[in-house]
């Protein structure tokens, strides 16, 4: 199986493994963190280095977690759009399924709104999780 992780926070084994609901110690796992931005202005205004950072901070600490837990896994960063990040992605990653991890409802960063169309829009099945104000 081939699984894409969109994360906008680290996330754990556990909670790769709560998401996917079976062993994923055979998986092959690409994790993408989108450079999410705050607010709107922040985006227009090109005030994304923060975010560039924190995304790359995020996809690096998954990937560590995920392999000290034994699954495989590999990361990128990501545009600031999290459907355009999966979709660069997709493209060079074949996955099954995607995972998505996002802030919890009242912290949602700029453009989190649009995930809720990942599997219309690229036909794989989409697991959905908001993280914990204590995973932060």
């Amino acid at each position: 199986m081939k699984i894409l992780i969109l994360a906008s926070e680290p996330v754990s084994a556990p909670d790769v493994r709560d998401a996917v609901g079976e062993d994923v110690s055979d998986a092959e796992v690409m994790v993408v963190s989108p450079a999410l931005t705050h607010s709107p202005l922040r985006f227009w205004a090109s005030d994304v280095d923060e975010a560039i950072e924190h995304a790359q901070s995020t996809q690096r600490q998954t990937v560590k977690r995920l392999r000290e837990e034994g699954i495989p896994a590999q990361g990128d960063s990501g545009e600031s759009a999290p459907l355009q990040a999966l979709e660069d992605n997709l493209a060079l990653f074949a996955a099954d399924r995607i995972v998505i991890f996002s802030h919890p409802e009242g912290e949602r960063d700029y453009r989190e709104d649009e995930l809720e169309e990942a599997e219309r829009r690229f036909g794989i099945p989409v697991t959905h999780r908001r993280l914990s104000r204590s995973a932060r």
